[in-house]
């Protein structure tokens, strides 16, 4: 998995620890919604069942490079 400098480093603060690298490339690759910034990057989550939570994953531009990843407490799925 590719990721920037400072998620390799924010990643190991205590609230991200428990993040898995499954649960992340699985949000990039079957995300339950995907937006992207103003600024190019690309936001997607998924709620992951082992925890209760939705999970929001920051990729780059690149589609490919994992910037941020954390527990969305905000996130609301909007019903069709």
């Amino acid at each position: 998995m590719k990721c920037t400098e400072y998620f390799s480093f924010i990643r190991h603060r205590p609230d991200r620890v428990m993040i898995k690298e499954e649960w992340i490339l699985d949000t990039i690759e079957t995300p339950l919604r995907t937006a992207v910034q103003t600024d190019g990057r690309i936001r997607k989550w998924r709620f992951i069942e082992d925890v209760g939570k939705y999970l929001r994953v920051i990729l780059l531009e690149d589609g490919e490079t994992v910037h941020n990843a954390f527990f969305d407490r905000n996130f609301k799925e909007v019903e069709k």
